[in-house]
């Protein structure tokens, strides 16, 4: 699972080297490894102020990240879901989310894995999403090509927005004052699926399915999305057109193809 496209040394210009990306591996591997130990056993849950989940298995993989990415890159700063901003206004900062889809881990549903992503300048360059109950991992950096388990992927065009399949993390989600702007956009679309977590931008990453919207996020929810979609042909940005950074807000808007984007960004901006 830790094998990637030979690329140069060093990306000019994208602010990442090889180091980078390896480490970034390694980082999911390691989160990989911890995960398969607790899922033997039942996981310790807590409700967070905001009413989401969080488990020991979550605090543990971000803790053991932490530490690594303070060994080997001590100047880094790191942004984490369960413990907070770390020297957040570095040149190099690294987003965690040890599990993303931690309902679905609790409740046991197939449908949770690890994003870690390297931003430069705030800007997500390096981007891994790794599902370890399926054995799937999408490694994405800027300038160089998207792979799935090694091999390159790239997402698939789409003749019309009524042809489209749109996924979803969760209606629920949505604020009522941005249930209208989705329901547009999913109205306009031919098919919907939900409750795929980071699984479904690695599939939108692969080609098999063609829009994902999705709001009350955070950058260690999405980080990752933006160098996987940006090397497979796809598009994400927030709902007012801007590119993924450290300064995006809640909401998110992805497709494989650039023109479906467009019609979709025209259905969900304010």
């Amino acid at each position: 699972m830790s094998q990637t496209p030979s690329s140069p040394a060093r990306a000019p210009g994208h602010g990442y080297a090889q180091e980078h990306v390896d480490f970034a591996v390694a980082l999911a591997d390691r989160a990989r490894a911890v995960m398969a130990l607790r899922r033997a056993r039942p996981a310790d849950v807590e409700i967070k102020p905001d009413s989401s989940y969080v488990t020991d298995t979550d605090r543990e993989i971000e803790r053991e990240l932490r530490i690594m990415i303070a060994a080997r890159f001590p100047a880094h700063g790191i942004l984490g879901e369960e413990y907070g901003p770390e020297n957040a206004s570095a040149e190099h900062v690294w987003s965690l989310d040890p599990i993303d889809g931690t309902a679905a881990y609790v409740a046991g549903l197939p449908v949770f894995g690890t994003l870690v992503a390297l931003l430069h300048g705030g800007t997500p360059v390096v981007g891994i999403i790794d599902h370890p109950v399926t054995d799937d991992r999408w490694i994405g950096a800027i300038g160089r090509p998207t792979t799935w388990n090694g091999a390159v992927v790239r997402t698939r065009r789409c003749a019309t927005l009524a042809r489209a399949m749109l996924s979803a993390s969760n209606p629920d989600f949505f604020s009522p004052a941005e249930r209208p702007r989705f329901e547009r956009l999913r109205a306009a679309t031919q098919w919907r699926i939900y409750g795929g977590s980071c699984y479904s931008y690695g599939l939108l990453a692969a080609g098999r399915t063609d829009v994902a919207v999705d709001s009350g996020l955070s950058i260690h929810d999405y980080a990752p999305y933006a160098p996987i979609l940006a090397g497979a042909g796809g598009v994400i940005t927030d709902w007012e057109g801007r590119p993924i950074s450290i300064r995006t807000g809640r909401q998110i808007l992805a497709a494989g193809d650039p023109q479906r984007h467009a019609e979709a960004l025209a259905l969900v901006a304010a």
